[in-house]
């Protein structure tokens, strides 16, 4: 019952994550733009202080969660982000919501090297539950647009930021309560193990593993590198595609959040797929498959409109979420128990540095070319990770086993 409750209480950190990390997407393109008479491209850049505290906090997050406790900084992350997206909706210029959106960005730095190496203990089904996590965090991604379109048509943007900030403080509240004999403790418990898990590990490594792991690792960073300026380049960009070529279709901010919902909801199930594919018949085949579906989806999409439009961009998101559980399955697979969370967080340093440095990419091509060189670029992304993905090993190098998080329990 425990580990079904807590795996509940990731799924909606991970939901929570990616709705904070949006929410100023629409509405930098729905009502600032208007409000405080910016353009678009010279609000953008006010996002990248908090993608890149997103990508920087996640490092240190992953440390502290392995030599101290995942379960108290899942609670850190809840409260402290709520917090912050809570003090975000009072700022009155660009420069005070660049400050609140890298203080969101620090908080949600957390999430994922520290619920992912909680969700990562799986055997067997590792590829669905991590899969499974990915729905929810995409369904956050979705929301955003959708929630902050109606709370700007109903209330104010203010509240798309205030809103999901009360909702975190009170689910951090109830996670603690919920995990007030476990909190400080999980870290002890792994270190106990330590000493079996060395033992086997330094009978077990050879050559032939090792030049495997390396190659498997460096695959994972670039692709993880890559794929960051796709998801980028779609998730943070699509309200604002959607708003300029849905006209005939979609007249008003709702409309647009949730005609982009309804494409990130839909798009989110392939990770349900994958994670299946994933514990059948590994990742190497299912990465390739969706690089191509992205090339010609992105390539499909320039000049297109309504619902034309609206079709191709599912078939690239659908590509683009389908692929988000690859990398952290292997990752799964690959590394040690007790060092889990630290090389998620690893990871995830490398992929929402590029986050935020697609950002300015976003204004600059926007600014000068509109969105169809964007698509252009994306393409050529996808074939890039195609590339890499074809280097891949058929079956990966393994881990070793979950001594330490069996431990744990």
């Amino acid at each position: 019952m425990d580990d079904r409750r807590n795996f509940l209480f990731l799924n909606v950190g991970h939901f929570l994550d990616h709705l904070f990390m949006l929410i100023f997407a629409t509405v930098a393109a729905l009502v600032l733009v208007n409000e405080w008479g910016v353009s678009y491209s010279e609000l953008i850049p006010y996002a990248t202080p908090g993608f890149i505290a997103f990508g920087l906090f996640s490092l240190p997050a992953g440390w502290i969660a392995d030599r101290w406790s995942r379960e108290a900084m899942m609670a850190v992350f809840f409260v402290g982000a709520g917090i912050a997206a809570f003090a975000t909706s009072f700022a009155q210029t660009p420069l005070q919501i660049a400050i609140g959106l890298f203080l969101v960005g620090m908080f949600a730095a957390i999430y994922h090297p520290v619920g992912l190496a909680m969700i990562a203990r799986g055997a067997d089904t590792k590829g669905m539950d991590i899969a499974i996590n990915g729905v929810w965090g995409n369904m956050g991604v979705g929301s955003a647009a959708l929630l902050t379109g109606v709370l700007i048509d109903f209330v104010n943007w203010r509240a798309a930021f205030w809103m999901p900030g009360l909702l975190s403080i009170m689910v951090g509240a109830a996670y603690l309560y919920a995990n007030r004999g476990r909190i400080g403790s999980s870290a002890a418990n792994r270190k106990v193990s330590s000493k079996t898990q060395s033992v086997i590990a330094a009978g077990s490594g050879d050559a032939t593993n090792r030049s495997l792991l390396i190659r498997t690792s460096a695959i994972i960073f670039f692709t993880t590198a890559v794929a960051s300026i796709i998801f980028q380049g779609t998730t943070f960009s699509l309200p604002k595609i959607f708003d300029e070529r849905l006209g005939g279709i979609a007249p008003s901010p709702a409309m647009v959040g949730w005609l982009a919902f309804m494409v990130f909801t839909v798009a989110s199930f392939a990770q349900l797929i994958v994670g299946r594919l994933l514990d059948r018949i590994g990742p190497k085949r299912v990465f390739a498959a969706l690089a191509i579906i992205q090339i010609v989806f992105f390539l499909a999409m320039p000049g297109l409109s309504d619902w034309a439009a609206v079709l191709v961009a599912l078939g690239f998101m659908l590509g683009a979420f389908g692929q988000i559980p690859i990398n952290d399955y292997m990752i799964g697979k690959t590394a040690k128990s007790e060092l889990r969370a630290s090389i998620y967080g690893t990871r995830f340093v490398v992929s929402f540095g590029v986050l935020a440095a697609v950002l300015p990419l976003i204004a600059w091509v926007h600014h000068n070319w509109g969105f169809d060189v964007l698509f252009y670029i994306l393409a050529a992304s996808a074939a890039a990770i195609l590339g890499a993905v074809l280097m891949l090993p058929e079956r990966l190098p393994q881990a070793q086993p979950d001594i330490i998080e069996v431990a744990a329990e």
